[in-house]
């Protein structure tokens, strides 16, 4: 995921984005971001490409805008209304937002970023053992911490898998052998989509959860972007147009692995670990999204039946979206409504369909029922940003779209991390996302983030392991089996707690819904309530705020431990998802 992360200007583990140190001490984080159409014409010079939203039943009053204002209708996508059309790249949208028929107009380029801090980057990082550092046995690493995790239950969770024992995050939901495990893993019949970079398939501790036959790629690589600079680099396969089971970010994998890595004695387990995981892919190899592929990945979603997605990222190029702002021009204006409408045409479709939808809520470190300031937008071309002044119209998507919930990220003390954004309409429920600047457990470092399977080219290519496979810092651990090693990666943002939400999700699916398209459906509605029925509730500090030394900021809660700014309905059980009544 190279671009930029929803803390832009935060360098991700495998991208080639822009660094910023947050009040000069953390650095470094992961993002995702996408494609345009597969097979598009090639740009034409003074010319460009647009996705045209058209109001309900306008259609025809939008091809003739688009004809009047120089520009040819290159496809119709009547499912979510809109029209792709080619046309000047000057002039093109302000015509076209003249026409009463149509509601937005957006470039067909890139719209997203992914929502995870990296680890091992900053000064509060701390290495870990040296046996854990040399990438130990998996009985040597598991020993080397389990002293830093919870002594009244590490034992338990080493039995279970030979990297439980780092797994506080697991411990922190129930999702042990003890706990959900022993009640309800998910099952097959469930379907988990992750919209994102893409999840290696191959992975040891994916690949008995992958199903391969209903995973997509919905991107093109682009080798360049418009001004000759390297984005994607060289293709892989000729067509550019990688396999479905590929991850040359590594986000994806992280996130497919926390949602269902499974039990079979290697490396960790996911919160639903009998659970089928299908790769929907909208993301390049250097992280980014485009529009389209995010829209694509939506209706693909609806029309095939999954039951539940996961998504880690944000839309691009505006952090915020006003549809009318007066510090913006009419094009950009028309170009925010665009992403709005146009993304939540595609959640209501999906979610029409049976699709429980899940989404990171964002690495801001704001509050989004007041925001005030927006100096990260527009955030692509880069070097295009500038402050705005932004109030509560202004949205975050898909995080404040509407249907769907939105996940805000703990440490392992149950702090709200320091990165996190929170609202009291906003935040829907709380997950473990780790957070290293949280001091309130004997864990350290690295050890405060999120453990899951990494893959291994992209760990060698951003020189985390070495040729011979030894990982080159704590960030990164190695487990082997018989002479065969699978690597995984500690992370931590609201994209590491959202899949934790998802997994829940899927043992609801996998309790109480029916045979339906795919396997087994159960009403977005009907899951959402039993998400919140089984969490549980924590309340605001008792001071009423959080300050992070990290950030030198203050955050504000505010609401009962029932329904906060903080944690929401409350933080994911696994255990009570898997034996509570319905």
């Amino acid at each position: 995921m190279r671009g930029r992360s929803m803390v832009r200007g935060y360098k991700r583990l495998a991208g080639a984005a822009v660094s910023l140190a947050v009040a000069g001490t953390l650095a470094a984080a992961s993002l995702v971001t996408g494609a345009g159409p597969a097979g598009a014409a090639p740009p034409v010079a003074g010319r460009g490409e647009y996705l045209v939203f058209y109001g309900a039943g306008a259609q025809a009053e939008a091809l003739s805008a688009v004809k009047a204002g120089g520009g040819v209708a290159a496809a119709v996508e009547a499912k979510l209304g809109y029209i792709i059309a080619r046309g000047p790249r000057t002039g093109f949208a302000e015509a076209l937002g003249a026409s009463p028929a149509v509601v937005g107009v957006t470039d067909n380029r890139r719209i997203g970023a992914a929502t995870a801090v990296a680890a091992g980057a900053g000064p509060l990082t701390a290495p870990l053992s040296p046996a854990a550092a040399e990438g130990a046995s998996a009985a040597d690493v598991s020993a080397a911490n389990a002293s830093a995790a919870n002594p009244s239950t590490v034992g338990k969770a080493v039995k279970a898998e030979p990297l439980a024992g780092r797994q506080w995050d697991m411990r922190m939901i129930g999702a042990t052998p003890s706990g959900s495990y022993a009640v309800n893993r998910a099952n097959k019949k469930v379907t988990v989509g992750i919209i994102d970079t893409g999840v290696d398939g191959r992975h040891p501790d994916i690949a008995p959860n992958f199903n391969r036959a209903l995973s997509r790629n919905f991107v093109t690589d682009h080798p360049k972007d418009p001004n000759g600079k390297t984005l994607d680099g060289p293709c892989e396969v000729k067509s550019c147009k990688d396999p479905a089971d590929v991850d040359d970010d590594g986000h994806g994998t992280h996130v497919a692995s926390t949602i269902g890595s499974p039990i079979n004695g290697i490396g960790v387990a996911g919160v639903a670990p009998d659970v089928s995981l299908v790769n929907i892919r909208a993301g390049t190899d250097a992280g980014f999204f485009f529009l389209k592929p995010v829209l694509d990945a939506l209706t693909y979603a609806g029309d095939a039946g999954i039951d539940v997605v996961n998504m880690s990222f944000f839309v691009d190029p505006w952090t915020f979206n006003c549809t009318n702002n007066p510090a913006d021009s009419k094009a950009d204006r028309l170009q925010q409504a665009g992403i709005v409408t146009g993304v939540q045409r595609a959640l209501d479709y999906a979610r029409a369909r049976g699709v429980t939808l899940i989404s990171a809520l964002g690495n801001g470190s704001t509050d989004l029922g007041d925001p005030t300031t927006d100096k990260e937008s527009p955030g692509y071309p880069l070097g295009k940003e500038r402050e705005r002044t932004i109030d509560n119209s202004c949205v975050n998507v898909p995080a404040e779209s509407r249907g769907v919930i939105s996940v805000s990220a703990l440490g392992p003390s149950k702090r709200k991390a320091w990165y996190s954004d929170y609202g009291t309409e906003q935040t829907d429920l709380s997950a473990p996302g780790g957070d290293p600047s949280d001091a309130g457990t004997s864990l350290k470092g690295a050890t405060r983030e999120i453990l899951a399977a990494a893959p291994t080219h992209v760990l060698r290519r951003e020189k985390l392991i070495n040729a011979a496979g030894k990982p080159l810092g704590g960030s990164v651990v190695r487990e082997c089996h018989h002479g065969h090693c699978s690597y995984y990666q500690y992370l931590s943002g609201t994209s590491m707690a959202s899949p934790h939400a998802a997994g829940v999700a899927a043992i609801l699916v996998a309790r109480f819904g029916r045979p339906g398209k795919g396997g087994l459906t159960l009403s977005p509605s009907r899951v959402e309530q039993l998400l919140y029925a089984t969490a549980t509730p924590v309340s605001c500090p008792a001071s009423g705020s959080t300050t992070y030394s990290v950030s030198e900021e203050t955050h504000t809660c505010a609401g009962p431990a029932a329904k906060n700014g903080f944690y929401g309905h409350g933080l994911v059980n696994a255990y009570r998802a898997a034996t509570a009544k319905g």
